[in-house]
Protein backbone atom coordinates (compact mmCIF):
# COMPACT_ATOMS: atom_id res chain seq x y z
CA UNK A 1 0.00 0.00 0.00
CA UNK A 2 1.64 3.63 -1.23
CA UNK A 3 2.27 6.42 1.50
CA UNK A 4 -1.23 8.21 0.24
CA UNK A 5 -3.22 5.13 0.63
CA UNK A 6 -1.97 4.67 3.88
CA UNK A 7 -3.01 8.08 5.07
CA UNK A 8 -6.65 8.08 3.16
CA UNK A 9 -7.12 4.63 5.22
CA UNK A 10 -5.71 6.35 8.36
CA UNK A 11 -8.19 9.30 8.12
CA UNK A 12 -10.93 6.95 7.25
CA UNK A 13 -10.32 4.90 10.58
CA UNK A 14 -9.97 7.78 12.71
CA UNK A 15 -13.09 9.32 10.96
CA UNK A 16 -15.29 6.31 11.73
CA UNK A 17 -13.53 6.10 15.32
CA UNK A 18 -14.65 9.49 15.77
CA UNK A 19 -18.29 8.87 14.27
CA UNK A 20 -18.67 6.21 16.91
CA UNK A 21 -17.37 8.44 19.81
CA UNK A 22 -19.66 10.89 18.72
CA UNK A 23 -22.39 8.81 17.98
CA UNK A 24 -22.82 7.81 21.77
CA UNK A 25 -21.83 10.73 23.00
CA UNK A 26 -25.26 12.13 21.30
CA UNK A 27 -27.04 8.75 22.59
CA UNK A 28 -25.96 9.45 26.05
CA UNK A 29 -27.22 13.54 25.72
CA UNK A 30 -30.71 11.88 24.39
CA UNK A 31 -30.91 9.62 27.09
CA UNK A 32 -30.02 12.57 29.84
CA UNK A 33 -32.45 14.56 28.11
CA UNK A 34 -34.94 12.28 28.45
CA UNK A 35 -34.45 11.05 31.69
CA UNK A 36 -34.55 14.62 32.83
CA UNK A 37 -37.99 15.02 31.18
CA UNK A 38 -39.14 12.08 32.56
CA UNK A 39 -37.97 13.15 36.11
CA UNK A 40 -39.48 16.62 35.92
CA UNK A 41 -42.68 14.71 34.76
CA UNK A 42 -43.32 12.69 37.65
CA UNK A 43 -42.40 15.68 40.25
CA UNK A 44 -45.26 17.53 38.33
CA UNK A 45 -47.60 14.67 38.91
CA UNK A 46 -46.44 14.68 42.39
CA UNK A 47 -46.11 18.58 42.92
CA UNK A 48 -50.13 18.47 41.05
CA UNK A 49 -51.49 15.58 43.42
CA UNK A 50 -50.04 17.40 46.62
CA UNK A 51 -51.61 20.76 45.67
CA UNK A 52 -48.49 22.81 45.14
CA UNK A 53 -48.68 26.36 43.86
CA UNK A 54 -49.95 26.36 40.06
CA UNK A 55 -47.40 28.58 38.93
CA UNK A 56 -44.39 26.54 40.16
CA UNK A 57 -46.45 23.16 38.36
CA UNK A 58 -46.77 25.47 35.37
CA UNK A 59 -42.46 26.12 35.25
CA UNK A 60 -42.06 22.63 35.68
CA UNK A 61 -44.43 21.96 33.26
CA UNK A 62 -42.60 24.14 30.57
CA UNK A 63 -39.26 22.80 31.63
CA UNK A 64 -40.32 19.20 30.75
CA UNK A 65 -41.35 20.53 27.36
CA UNK A 66 -38.16 22.24 27.21
CA UNK A 67 -36.14 18.98 27.66
CA UNK A 68 -38.55 17.31 25.57
CA UNK A 69 -37.96 19.40 22.88
CA UNK A 70 -34.17 19.24 23.50
CA UNK A 71 -34.70 15.21 23.42
CA UNK A 72 -36.53 15.73 19.73
CA UNK A 73 -33.54 18.16 18.61
CA UNK A 74 -31.13 15.98 19.90
CA UNK A 75 -32.72 12.62 18.11
CA UNK A 76 -33.46 14.69 14.63
CA UNK A 77 -28.97 15.82 14.83
CA UNK A 78 -28.11 12.22 15.78
CA UNK A 79 -30.51 10.93 12.53
CA UNK A 80 -29.26 13.34 10.19
CA UNK A 81 -25.56 12.80 11.29
CA UNK A 82 -25.97 8.95 10.89
CA UNK A 83 -27.22 9.76 7.46
CA UNK A 84 -24.81 12.18 6.51
CA UNK A 85 -22.40 9.43 7.70
CA UNK A 86 -23.61 7.06 5.22
CA UNK A 87 -23.29 8.88 2.13
CA UNK A 88 -20.07 9.66 2.96
CA UNK A 89 -19.41 6.02 3.42
CA UNK A 90 -20.72 5.46 -0.04
CA UNK A 91 -18.59 8.71 -1.24
CA UNK A 92 -15.34 7.53 0.35
CA UNK A 93 -16.21 3.53 -1.45
CA UNK A 94 -16.78 5.07 -4.94
CA UNK A 95 -13.50 7.10 -4.62
CA UNK A 96 -11.49 3.90 -3.10
CA UNK A 97 -13.27 2.04 -6.68
CA UNK A 98 -12.03 5.20 -8.95
CA UNK A 99 -8.67 4.59 -7.36
CA UNK A 100 -8.38 1.32 -7.50
CA UNK A 101 -9.28 1.79 -11.78
CA UNK A 102 -7.01 4.98 -11.79
CA UNK A 103 -4.32 2.82 -10.30
CA UNK A 104 -4.76 -0.26 -12.76
CA UNK A 105 -4.79 2.04 -15.84
CA UNK A 106 -1.44 3.67 -15.08
CA UNK A 107 0.24 0.13 -13.59
CA UNK A 108 -0.62 -0.40 -17.68
CA UNK A 109 -0.01 2.49 -19.18
CA UNK A 110 3.87 2.43 -17.03
CA UNK A 111 4.07 -1.60 -18.47
CA UNK A 112 3.66 -0.24 -21.90
CA UNK A 113 5.99 2.55 -21.57
CA UNK A 114 8.56 0.69 -19.71
CA UNK A 115 8.45 -1.56 -22.47
CA UNK A 116 8.74 0.89 -25.71
CA UNK A 117 11.66 2.70 -22.95
CA UNK A 118 13.73 -1.01 -23.17
CA UNK A 119 13.11 -1.74 -26.89
CA UNK A 120 14.55 1.91 -27.70
CA UNK A 121 17.73 1.30 -25.49
CA UNK A 122 17.88 -2.00 -27.53
CA UNK A 123 17.28 -0.46 -31.05
CA UNK A 124 20.07 2.27 -29.93
CA UNK A 125 22.34 -0.79 -28.77
CA UNK A 126 23.25 0.65 -24.62
CA UNK A 127 24.80 -2.13 -22.75
CA UNK A 128 23.50 -3.19 -19.39
CA UNK A 129 25.14 -0.31 -17.43
CA UNK A 130 24.46 2.30 -19.72
CA UNK A 131 20.27 1.16 -19.74
CA UNK A 132 20.44 1.47 -15.66
CA UNK A 133 21.90 4.64 -16.35
CA UNK A 134 19.56 5.91 -18.96
CA UNK A 135 16.22 5.12 -16.74
CA UNK A 136 17.47 6.61 -13.80
CA UNK A 137 18.43 9.99 -15.88
CA UNK A 138 14.85 9.17 -16.86
CA UNK A 139 13.67 9.02 -13.52
CA UNK A 140 15.03 12.29 -12.58
CA UNK A 141 18.42 11.58 -11.11
CA UNK A 142 21.20 13.61 -10.99
CA UNK A 143 24.32 12.23 -11.82
CA UNK A 144 26.08 11.88 -8.53
CA UNK A 145 22.83 10.07 -7.50
CA UNK A 146 22.87 7.85 -9.89
CA UNK A 147 26.16 6.97 -9.26
CA UNK A 148 25.44 6.09 -5.46
CA UNK A 149 22.07 3.71 -6.58
CA UNK A 150 24.51 2.21 -8.63
CA UNK A 151 27.79 2.04 -6.37
CA UNK A 152 30.13 3.41 -8.83
CA UNK A 153 31.49 6.62 -9.48
CA UNK A 154 30.38 10.22 -10.54
CA UNK A 155 32.77 9.95 -13.58
CA UNK A 156 31.71 6.79 -14.85
CA UNK A 157 27.83 7.77 -14.55
CA UNK A 158 28.53 10.77 -16.61
CA UNK A 159 30.71 8.76 -19.30
CA UNK A 160 27.81 6.15 -19.85
CA UNK A 161 25.15 9.07 -19.75
CA UNK A 162 27.37 10.47 -22.67
CA UNK A 163 27.56 6.86 -24.51
CA UNK A 164 23.37 6.96 -24.27
CA UNK A 165 23.74 11.00 -26.06
CA UNK A 166 26.25 9.44 -28.89
CA UNK A 167 23.99 6.48 -29.70
CA UNK A 168 21.11 8.10 -29.80
CA UNK A 169 22.01 11.06 -31.46
CA UNK A 170 20.37 13.05 -28.46
CA UNK A 171 22.45 16.26 -26.95
CA UNK A 172 21.12 16.10 -23.40
CA UNK A 173 18.88 14.68 -20.47
CA UNK A 174 16.00 16.83 -21.40
CA UNK A 175 16.36 15.51 -24.77
CA UNK A 176 16.45 11.90 -23.51
CA UNK A 177 12.73 12.59 -21.41
CA UNK A 178 11.67 14.47 -24.31
CA UNK A 179 12.52 11.46 -26.60
CA UNK A 180 10.08 9.24 -24.54
CA UNK A 181 7.80 11.58 -23.23
CA UNK A 182 6.68 13.71 -25.91
CA UNK A 183 4.10 11.39 -27.28
CA UNK A 184 2.49 11.14 -23.82
CA UNK A 185 1.82 15.24 -23.18
CA UNK A 186 0.21 15.36 -26.57
CA UNK A 187 -3.49 16.92 -26.53
CA UNK A 188 -6.02 14.60 -26.99
CA UNK A 189 -6.83 14.15 -30.95
CA UNK A 190 -3.30 15.01 -32.16
CA UNK A 191 -1.50 12.49 -34.17
CA UNK A 192 1.09 10.58 -33.35
CA UNK A 193 4.12 12.46 -34.24
CA UNK A 194 6.72 10.12 -37.02
CA UNK A 195 10.14 9.29 -35.56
Amino acid sequence: MSNGANVVETEHLAEGHETRVGSRRMGLAVALFAAIAVLIGVDVVGDARTGVEPLHVSLEGIVMVLALAGVAALWHGFRAAESRAAHLEGDLQAARAETGRYKAEAQEALAGLGHAIDAQFERWELTGAEREVGLLLLKGLTHREAAEVRKTSEATVRQQALAIYRKSGLRSRSDLSAFFLEDLLLPRGDAEPAR
